[in-house]
């Protein structure tokens, strides 16, 4: 009952002063939006919520096998300035130190065009041998970069992680 009637304080955002919310981005009020999800973020976190899942998109929207650069540009640059904000904000509260935060999926991209007969559509299909998951805070040492693919950026080849592995870290830290 506690938690649900905290919900409209929660969710009321009227307290934040404008430089936080500016820092956010112009979506920040957009119930749904990633800025606006990314701020609720911290203040559950604030309140002390343990964990927090923040979900980017309606559907799959970064399963890009059409149209792989234009769809990317447009996700990337809905999601930077909000999880810039959302890393800032924690760390200018003290609260980063003892927050992890992860971003990433469950697969990457292919390094090759996706093709459909003799048709390329300009996506790329999915790809779990390679890809990238980036954690800051929470005790995780900044500017390191831990594996490495091949040439071709298909598959980890260097420090290659398992889920296992990646899941130790996590409880670890």
């Amino acid at each position: 009952y506690r938690m649900q009637a905290s919900v409209p304080e929660l969710t009321d955002f009227s307290d934040e002063p404008e430089h936080v919310l500016a820092m956010y981005g112009p979506d920040v009020h957009r119930q749904g939006s990633y800025a606006y999800n990314c701020l609720m973020a911290r203040r559950l976190a604030e309140r002390g919520v343990r964990y927090v899942q923040v979900w980017h998109g309606a559907g799959q929207p970064w399963d890009s096998h059409n149209s792989i650069e234009e769809a990317h540009q447009r996700l990337a640059t809905e999601c930077d300035q909000p999880i810039a904000a959302l890393l800032s904000d924690l760390k200018s509260r003290g609260m980063l130190e003892d927050t992890l935060v992860i971003w990433g999926g469950e697969f990457g991209r292919t390094p090759t065009v996706e093709m459909s007969g003799s048709t390329s559509k300009l996506g790329r299909d999915h790809n779990h041998y390679g890809f990238s998951v980036w954690m800051a805070g929470g005790g995780i040492k900044g500017g390191t970069t831990y594996g490495s693919t091949d040439e071709f950026g298909f598959a980890a080849v260097e420090n290659a992680v398992s889920v296992h592995d990646l899941h130790a870290t996590i409880l670890h830290l």
